[in-house]
C-alpha cells in the first residue's frame, strides 16, 4: 500500500491534551479528531500499531509512513548525515530468547546481525522494532527504542497522511505547466488542412 501524500511533524511528542467523547471523537488542541477519520488516514495499519518516537537530530520521512505485514505500521526517521532509523510495529510473537543472536538490554532485546543495530520488545500482542542503518550508533537506536510509544490521537493527527480530497483530481491529473489546462500544441502541425504533421519531401525525393 502506498500513500500519495505524506506529512512530517516536528511536534511528534507534544503532551496529550485529548479526551474521549461519547461520539467517537477526540478533542485535540481544541479541535475534534474523529476516530473514523484517523482509521481512514491510517489505511490498512491498525491504530493500535501506530507508534512514534523521538530521536535527537532525526526527522520523520514523510513518504516512509506505510503499512507492513497485514495491519502493521512502519515509519523511518532520517538525519542530515544520511543515517536512518526505522520504527516498525507488527502483530507477531517474540520468542523467549528474543531472536537468534539477541542479548538482553533492559526492557529490550538487542541484535547487531548484519552490522545494523536492532532493538525490539514485545508489547500488547505486537512487537516494536527499531532498526538503525549501518553507521548509526547503538546508543542512538537504543534511545529511539526507549522513547517509542503508542501514538496519542494528537500525534496520530500529526503523523498520519492527510486524505486526498476527491475534488483534487488525483495524481497525474494536472495539465502540463504553461498549458492553461488545454491541449498541448505541437510546433510541427500546419495551420491548414487535416492537421497531420508535415513531412515534406525534398526535390531529390
Amino acid at each position: 500500500m502506498r500513500y500519495e501524500v505524506r506529512r512530517a511533524s516536528a511536534m511528534l511528542l507534544l503532551p496529550l491534551v485529548s479526551v474521549l467523547t461519547g461520539c467517537g471523537s477526540e478533542v485535540v488542541g481544541g479541535a475534534q479528531v474523529d476516530r473514523a477519520e484517523l482509521e481512514k488516514r491510517a489505511g490498512e495499519s491498525a491504530l493500535e500499531h501506530v507508534y512514534v518516537t523521538e530521536i535527537p537530530g532525526f526527522t520523520l520521512a514523510e513518504q516512509s509512513v506505510n503499512v507492513i505485514g497485514h495491519d502493521g505500521f512502519s515509519a523511518t526517521y532520517f538525519s542530515q548525515r544520511g543515517g536512518q532509523v526505522q520504527l516498525a510495529v507488527d502483530r507477531e510473537k517474540l520468542p523467549a530468547n528474543g531472536c537468534d543472536g539477541c542479548v538482553r538490554d533492559g526492557d529490550h532485546w538487542y541484535s547487531s546481525a548484519g552490522g545494523a543495530s536492532v532493538y525490539l520488545r514485545a508489547e500488547g500482542g505486537h512487537v516494536v522494532r527499531l532498526t538503525g542503518s549501518d553507521g548509526v550508533p547503538r546508543d542512538v537506536v537504543k534511545t529511539a527504542a526507549q522513547k517509542a510509544h503508542h501514538a496519542s490521537p494528537q500525534e496520530m493527527d500529526a503523523v498520519l497522511p492527510k486524505v486526498r480530497a476527491e475534488a483534487d483530481g488525483g495524481a497525474g491529473s494536472e495539465a502540463p505547466s504553461g498549458s492553461g489546462g488545454g491541449p498541448v500544441e505541437r510546433g510541427d502541425l500546419p495551420p491548414v488542412g487535416d492537421g497531420a504533421p508535415r513531412n515534406d519531401v525534398g526535390v531529390s525525393g
